[in-house]
Order: structure tokens, then sequence, then C-alpha cells
């Protein structure tokens, strides 16, 4: 199992966590089916009433897709494969509140997970970043999603800078991605404190609570998606070019702003 997925019947909050550490929490097949399995799974269980993401160790809480997965993309530009699109709360229809702690580091496809939990709480070590452009890749769906939560130009900052720039937890507080800071190794306890209040109040409120705040940017974000297939499809490298990029650039420094 690449996944732990623990529910306290008490107080009706369920902890699921990346249990993949000596891999920096990447997403490889295994995960992205047990996660879509676990939030459909928590769908339709009474007993909890709210949940909180967050990652093994504290290195890394998820850095994206795993790059030895295997995804061949079809030939046309209408149509992507892109494995992520299923793996978060709300892609499989889970209106229960999420809560993301993020812990260590966050990039590329972190932002799929933290772009479908309902609010997010770091670690002060914590540290975010999109590796796409480095490597040759366009970051479309990611983005879509920060846009979500930051200013328009950190969004692209954080896009086009690559792996040359991490965000801080204190910068991404700052900027809204982040609602709350913790000190080094306080991350779950303060993301499970907020589940357990929500979770004490009436279900269908707090539901329909979250339907509401996700419906209020909806539109956009489908907007966006629909435009990401053909951007990526644009704008990629070829794969052996992008593993070059990958070869050449990964020995490199960032800095921390």
């Amino acid at each position: 199992m690449t996944l732990r997925a623990e529910t306290d019947k008490e107080t009706g909050v369920a902890v699921v966590t990346l249990d993949r550490p000596h891999r920096h929490n990447a997403l490889d097949r295994a995960t992205i089916d047990e996660l879509t399995g676990v939030w459909r799974k928590l769908r339709g269980d009474d007993a909890v009433r709210a949940v909180v993401l967050t990652g093994a160790g504290d290195r890394a809480f998820c850095t994206g897709v795993d790059r030895d997965i295997d995804a061949p993309q079809p030939s046309s530009p209408y149509s992507m494969d892109d494995p992520l699109l299923t793996v978060g709360p709300k892609a499989n229809d889970l209106w229960k509140p999420v809560i993301a702690a993020v812990n260590g580091m966050a990039c590329g496809g972190a932002f799929y997970l933290i772009g479908e939990a309902d609010f997010t709480i770091a670690d002060e070590t914590a540290t975010f970043f999109d590796p796409h452009t480095t490597y040759g890749m366009v970051s479309a769906y990611e983005t879509g999603y920060l846009a979500q939560r930051m200013p328009p130009g950190e969004v692209t900052r954080l896009a086009l800078m690559g792996t040359a720039e991490r965000l801080s937890a204190r910068r991404a507080y700052e900027i809204g991605l982040v609602s709350e800071l913790t000190p080094a190794g306080g991350v779950l306890e303060a993301a499970v404190r907020c589940a357990v209040t929500i979770a004490g109040y009436p279900t269908a409120a707090v539901q329909g609570t979250v339907r509401a705040a996700w419906a209020a940017t909806e539109a956009a974000r489908a907007h966006a998606f629909a435009q990401a297939p053909h951007l990526i499809a644009l704008g990629n490298l070829p794969d052996e070019e992008q593993a070059e990029l990958f070869k050449s650039r990964t020995a490199g420094g960032c800095r921390v702003r």
C-alpha cells in the first residue's frame, strides 16, 4: 500500500497520508488508484465528516507525478490522458471538507491535491515550486488550480521560475496559498484541530458551504482546463528531450523566497 487512511470515529475526522517517503511521496499509478478509491470510500462513509490530507515523513508533502509512471499520450492535440485529473477529492465528488497539511516540499502535481483541498495549513519549513518549464513542459492544470488561490503575478512567477526558485511557507501564507503556518512538526496537529471543529458542525451545512465555495471559482477553472490539453500538446518538448533536461538540471541549486 502507498497510502494510509485512518478514521477517528469519535471525532469524525479521517487522516489520509501519502506513504511513499522514499520517493518524496510522488504519485505512481498505484497511489493514484488508491487515492481515487479512498475519496470514493470516504464519500459514502457517514461517520467521516472532515478529512486531513498529508504526506509521510518531513521531507515532502508530495512531489507530483512519479517520473517513472507510464502515461503515453494520444497523438491528437484535442485529447490528453492526464493521470492526475482524477486524483483529487472534488474530482471524485467528495464534498466533505478536506484540509491539506503540507510538510516539506510540495511541487508540480501536488497542486492538483492542494487545489482541491478546501484550505491549506503548512509547516514553516514547507516550500512550494513548479518544475514544469525547467524540463520543457507546459504548466497548465497546475496554474489553473493555483490561480484560484494566489494573485496572477505570483502564479506566473512560480510557474515560470521552475526549479530555480522555491516559494517559502511564509511567502505562501502572505499571498493566500496557505491559511495558517505552524512551527516545524506541528502541521498535522493544527490541521486535525481544525478538522475536529468543522466535523462537529451540522453535516449538511458544512458540505453545502464547501460546494458553494467551489462553485464560486468553478467556471473560471473549467474554462482554463478546457484549453489545457491544447497548450500542453503545443508546448511540451518530446519525452526524450524532457528526460535530457531532467538529467542536466537536477543538480542545480534553488533560491527560496
